[in-house]
C-alpha cells in the first residue's frame, strides 16, 4: 500500500521532497546523520500521541475557541491572586497606543527612524527613575526575576565575589530564576546562593542571621521591599548599610505602585533597583515576558555594567532641540556578543511603552492616590478575613496589597478551601502550603485598586460558607 505523502497544513517545509532537497543541499543522506551526536537513549522510545492534523482554519478555530472555553478568567470570576502577576487597572489608552503600528510593529532602524521611539523610551525610563530616586534605568528584560538575575551578576561583576544573600522567604518561580542565572556551582561564573533567616514575630529578615553571614566574599544583599509574601521591610536602610559597610550591594525588588506612599529605595541606600513592569498598565498574560526593570545611580561603574539597552538624551547642533538615542550599546550582547556583559535577553520593550503611557497618566498625585487605595482595601479585606472563625491573618498591618491567610484552625486544607471558592465563581489566594515556608495551610491573598468594598465583603461571606 502507498502511503499518499503531503504536506502539513501548518508547517511549511513538510511539503514532499523537501526534506530529502535539504538533505542533498548539507551532503547527507538521512536525518539520523545530522542528529548522531545525540546519545541513543536520549530519544523517545514510543511516538508521541497526537491527535490528527487539522486540514482547515474553520476546523482549527473551532478546535483552539473549544479549548479556551475551558479557562475561567478573572473578568467573569472574582480574583485575589497575586505572587507576580496582579490584576491592576489598565486604562483604556494604554491598550490605544501600544496598539498603534509604530510601536506594536517596531522592531529596529536608524536613530532617524527611530527617534520617536526612542524619545518614548526615554520616557519611560526617566519617569521611573523619577519613581525611584535613581537616574539610570534600563529597558525592560523579560521578567523580574530575570531582571534580579542580571543585577546579582552585575554586582559579582563590580564586587569580583560570588555569593548573594536573599530571603528565605522567597518566591519559588523567582528563586529558581535567580540560581538559573547563578549557574550551577560546576560553571566558571557560578554564584553561591545563600539565604537569610526571617524574624518569625514579623516576617521580616532577620538582621542578625544577616550579620552573622556577611562577609568579604558576598558581592550583594537581595531583598525585596514589599516581600513576596507582603510584608513591607521597616529595617530596609540599616540593610543597606550593612551590607555597604561589608562591601556589598544592596539589591532591592519593589512594586512600583507602592512607591507613591512608600519610600523610594534611592532614598535608603539601594544600589541596584529591580521590580515588575507588569503593574504599570500591562494585562495579566500567560506565556509571554510580562518584563522586570533594573535601575542604579548614574555612576560609571554601574552605567558599564548594564547588560541591555539605555536610552539617553543630548542636545543637537539645532540650538533648542534635543536628541534621544541608545546609550552603552557597544557593552551588551548585540555589541559585543559573546563578548559582552551578559545576554541582552528577550525584548519586552513594547511594555516600556505602556508604562510610559501609564506613568504620565497617573503622575505624583495618582501614585499616591493608588497606594493610599490599594493598601485601604487590602486592610480592610484582611480585617474581615480574619474575621471568619478559624481564619488567622500572619503578620498583620505590615503589608502592602498581599498578605497571608492561615487556615490551620478551620481543619480545611488551601486546595479545599480554593476549590470551594471556585464553585462561588471566586478564585482564591495562591496556595503556599507545600512551599517549606513553615507557614501551614496558608495562602497568600491579593487586594488591589480594583476590588470594590463589595467585592471584599462577598469573599469573606463566602470564607465563612466554606470553612463552617
Amino acid at each position: 500500500m502507498t502511503i499518499e505523502q503531503r504536506a502539513h497544513p501548518w508547517m511549511a517545509l513538510s511539503a514532499p521532497g523537501a526534506l530529502q532537497q535539504m538533505l542533498d543541499e548539507i551532503g547527507v543522506k538521512d536525518v539520523a546523520a545530522v542528529f548522531e551526536q545525540i546519545p541513543a537513549d536520549h530519544y523517545r522510545k514510543t511516538p508521541l500521541d497526537l491527535p490528527p492534523a487539522l486540514n482547515s482554519e474553520i476546523e482549527l478555530k473551532r478546535d483552539l475557541v473549544s479549548k479556551l472555553r475551558k479557562n475561567g478568567d478573572c473578568e467573569t470570576n472574582l480574583s485575589f491572586l497575586g505572587a507576580g502577576v496582579w490584576q491592576h487597572h489598565v486604562p483604556a489608552i494604554v491598550d490605544e497606543i501600544v496598539g498603534r503600528t509604530e510601536f506594536a510593529t517596531n522592531v529596529w532602524g536608524s536613530y532617524q527612524s527611530d527617534h520617536g521611539r526612542n524619545q518614548a523610551w526615554f520616557e519611560f525610563s526617566s519617569q521611573l527613575g523619577a519613581l525611584l530616586n535613581l537616574d539610570v534605568v534600563q529597558l525592560p528584560v523579560y521578567s523580574w526575576g530575570c531582571a534580579i538575575g542580571h543585577a546579582i551578576r552585575m554586582a559579582a561583576r563590580l564586587t569580583g565575589r560570588r555569593k548573594v544573600l536573599l530571603p528565605v522567604l522567597a518566591d519559588p518561580e523567582r528563586l529558581s530564576v535567580i540560581r538559573t542565572y547563578c549557574q550551577p556551582s560546576e560553571m566558571e561564573d557560578h554564584i553561591e546562593v545563600v539565604t537569610i533567616a526571617t524574624d518569625p514575630t514579623s516576617g521580616r529578615l532577620s538582621i542578625a542571621d544577616l550579620k552573622s553571614k556577611l562577609g568579604p566574599d558576598v558581592a550583594a544583599v537581595y531583598f525585596e521591599n514589599p516581600a513576596y509574601l507582603g510584608t513591607i521591610e521597616t529595617g530596609a536602610a540599616e540593610i543597606a548599610g550593612l551590607a555597604r559597610a561589608a562591601g556589598a550591594e544592596t539589591i532591592v525588588g519593589v512594586d512600583p505602585l507602592s512607591l507613591g506612599v512608600m519610600m523610594a529605595p534611592g532614598d535608603y541606600g539601594a544600589d541596584i533597583v529591580t521590580g515588575p513592569v507588569q503593574p504599570l498598565g500591562v494585562h495579566m498574560n500567560c506565556g509571554g515576558g510580562v518584563g522586570g526593570f533594573i535601575a542604579s545611580r548614574d555612576e560609571a561603574r554601574y552605567v558599564h555594567e548594564y547588560n541591555g539597552f539605555l536610552v539617553s538624551i543630548a542636545p543637537t547642533a539645532e540650538p533648542g532641540q534635543i536628541g534621544f538615542g541608545l546609550a552603552s550599546s557597544h557593552q551588551n550582547s548585540y555589541g559585543s556578543r559573546e563578548h559582552g556583559k551578559d545576554w541582552t535577553g528577550n525584548s519586552t520593550y513594547l511594555w516600556a511603552i505602556a508604562g510610559a503611557v501609564y506613568m504620565s497618566l497617573l503622575g505624583p498625585d495618582g501614585f499616591r492616590e493608588i497606594g493610599d487605595l490599594i493598601l485601604s482595601r487590602a486592610r480592610y479585606a484582611a480585617r474581615l478575613i480574619g474575621e471568619v472563625p478559624g481564619v488567622k491573618i500572619v503578620w498583620p498591618d505590615t503589608t502592602f496589597k498581599e498578605f497571608i491567610v492561615n487556615f490551620d484552625d478551620t481543619g480545611k486544607t488551601v486546595d479545599a478551601v480554593n476549590e470551594a471558592l471556585r464553585a462561588r465563581g471566586i478564585f482564591g489566594g495562591k496556595d503556599i502550603s507545600t512551599e517549606g515556608h513553615g507557614l501551614g495551610q496558608a495562602a497568600l491573598y491579593c487586594v488591589t485598586e480594583v476590588h470594590s468594598a463589595a467585592d471584599i465583603r462577598r469573599l469573606a461571606d463566602a470564607l465563612k460558607e466554606v470553612c463552617q
